[in-house]
């Protein structure tokens, strides 16, 4: 299944100020979350940002929050994102079906946040390229389990293109250019 820009939204998990520096490839996610953000604005894509215990892990952090603009920042202390029933609320408010996810750490809040949309029913799209844990086994084991379990991995290319669906569209320009 394609992914379409008119029934997708766009959460990304816990890119945070004390979690960040830890990750592998750290920089790489935030350049591609940050190109993710900037595509789903061009494109009307809906954004939520969550935040694991931000007292405790900090903030998102500031490029991620600058490209989200005025986008909504939800504090969660559950792991999956889903759990929260202020994020639950807000993705079901949102009225679409596609829930792209980028963010860390894959093999804990993003993996329990996949899980539990999946077995909402909602098309879970991991963004693999903007995802990151401080193991490459903890990724491998999460993009594994997630597929299973019938969640898509993506890169953030693929994400762009399908949102674009044609080189047609007003945005293609744009969006394409977040990537040269």
């Amino acid at each position: 299944m394609l992914l379409s820009a008119a029934d997708s939204l766009l959460l990304v998990v816990d890119i945070q100020d004390r979690l960040l520096p830890v990750m592998m490839d750290g920089d790489r996610v935030v350049q591609n979350t940050v190109r993710l953000l900037q595509a789903a604005q061009a494109l009307d894509v809906p954004i939520l940002l969550t935040e694991q215990y931000p007292q405790g892990l900090g903030a998102t952090v500031a490029p991620v929050r600058a490209a989200a603009g005025d986008a909504p920042v939800l504090a969660k202390r559950d792991f999956s994102a889903y759990a929260d029933p202020a994020v639950r609320a807000h993705i079901a408010d949102s009225d679409r079906r596609h829930v792209v996810i980028a963010g860390i750490e894959a093999h804990v809040c993003v993996l329990q946040t996949a899980l539990q949309l999946a077995a909402a029913r909602y098309h879970v799209v991991v963004v693999a390229d903007a995802t990151s844990s401080r193991h490459a086994d903890s990724v491998a084991v999460a993009q594994q389990r997630m597929a299973v379990a019938g969640v898509t991995l993506v890169t953030t290319e693929m994400c762009l293109f399908e949102w674009l669906g044609t080189a047609a569209h007003p945005a293609f320009k744009a969006v394409t250019s977040l990537i040269k």
